[in-house]
This record gives C-alpha cells, sequence and structure tokens, in this order.
C-alpha cells in the first residue's frame, strides 16, 4: 500500500514515520510506503507563498489552488489509474472503524492536510474524492488528522500487525473491547478475574463477550442503539 501525504509542515511527520507499528511496517517490513509532498514546493510565488486573502472578504487566508494541484499532479499525473484523494476536513464524516477497513484495502491514499481558513473549493471539486474528519472540532490543520488516519488505516494492512491482533478489539461488531490483564495476579489489592486464571478457553470467552457489551452499554451505549 503507498499512502502520499501533502501538507505545508512535512517535518511534523518525521517522528511518526519512524517509530513503532508504523516505522517498522515502513522500514522493517516494507509493507508500506508513505511519502510527504511539501506543497510549499509547488508555489510560483517568489517568496514561496500558498494561500490568499479569501473573495468576499473575511479573517484569515485561505490556501491556494495553484500549488496544491501542482503538488497533485506531481503525484498522480502520470498515474495510469487516479489514487482515493482525502481531504482532511471537520466538514468531513466521522473516521470509523469501517472506513478505515474499507480504506486499508486500497493500493494507494493520497491525503491532503489544510491549513488557515480551509482551501480553495476548486481544489475540492477537482480532486477530492472523499472528506474526512477525526472529530467535532477544530484544528490548526490536517497534519495530526492526517496521522491519525494513516495509523488507522496502515494497522489493518495485512503483515502489518500479528495476524488476529485486531481481529477482537474495541468497535469490532460495534462494541468496545473487553478489560485486559497482565502480571502481576494481585496490584493493590486488585485481582485478576478469576475466569481468566481457569484455562477454560469457553468460559473465558464467553466472559470477554459479557464484559465487551456490558462495557459499551456503560461506557458507549450510542454504539448499541
Amino acid at each position: 500500500m503507498k499512502i502520499d501525504i501533502m501538507t505545508l509542515f512535512p517535518e511534523m511527520f518525521e517522528t511518526f514515520l519512524k517509530t513503532s507499528i508504523i516505522g517498522r511496517a515502513v522500514s522493517d517490513k516494507k509493507i508500506i510506503e508513505i511519502n510527504t509532498v511539501n506543497i510549499r514546493d509547488f508555489s510560483k510565488d517568489i517568496h514561496k507563498k500558498t494561500d490568499d486573502a479569501p473573495y468576499g472578504g473575511g479573517s484569515g487566508m485561505v490556501m491556494s489552488f495553484q500549488p496544491v494541484y501542482d503538488a497533485y499532479l506531481y503525484l498522480a499525473g502520470k498515474l495510469d489509474y487516479k489514487p482515493k484523494v482525502i481531504y482532511m476536513s471537520p466538514q468531513g464524516k466521522p473516521l470509523k472503524q469501517e472506513k478505515a477497513e474499507e480504506l486499508s484495502r486500497l493500493e494507494h491514499l493520497i491525503l491532503l492536510c489544510g491549513h488557515y481558513e480551509g482551501i480553495d473549493e476548486r481544489i475540492i471539486e477537482e480532486i477530492v474524492d472523499e472528506e474526512i474528519s477525526i472529530g467535532d472540532y477544530v484544528l490548526t490543520g490536517g497534519e495530526l488528522p492526517a496521522m491519525v488516519l494513516t495509523d488507522a488505516v496502515v494497522r489493518l494492512v495485512p503483515g502489518v500487525i500479528s495476524p488476529g491482533s485486531g481481529i477482537i478489539e474495541s468497535f469490532s461488531g460495534n462494541l468496545l473491547e473487553y478489560p485486559q490483564y497482565t502480571r502481576p495476579e494481585i496490584i493493590n489489592g486488585r485481582k485478576v478475574p478469576e475466569v481468566l486464571l481457569s484455562g477454560h478457553h469457553g468460559n473465558i470467552e464467553k466472559w470477554r463477550n459479557e464484559q465487551a457489551v456490558l462495557r459499551t452499554r456503560s461506557k458507549r451505549p450510542d454504539l448499541l442503539e
């Protein structure tokens, strides 16, 4: 799988792309290819400016069409297919596990990180296939949302994590994950549930399913609606 990230601040991704599961998938296993492209490099302005005042007035600046579009052409202009382009935007549909699973099956994604007061609408009309939000709040730019989406998608690509690790976890089957424990058996008087020490896999599985439902009902009842 290949992911290209169009951004004004590629340096924000340097540690992210070298760390933990993402780093191993990129550098060690070479299952994923992730590239950052600096939109500013494609500006034709002598000062590498990438924004301008909005038509109609108003506060703030708007990302300009030209550098963003040229950066896109650099990535996709010579391909014989169109990669799926996602604009990270608070106006997009909320990111769900099902969407991450859907995107993990694609061969090529381009993530566009916005900034300032937004981006020229014609970029969205010309190249964007989908807008995705990571929550109902506004950030200073699309870089953090792009990292969140990348992490959620990459870990689902076959071979990135060990087989079975992602089968039963939060949001699988619209349930939160059951409680997890590890050694030592007793901490500050709190003991690991006996069923987990029993070795009876049927009873353990039943307990985990029950706990997943109880936890979801307590913390996220909306998932059960």
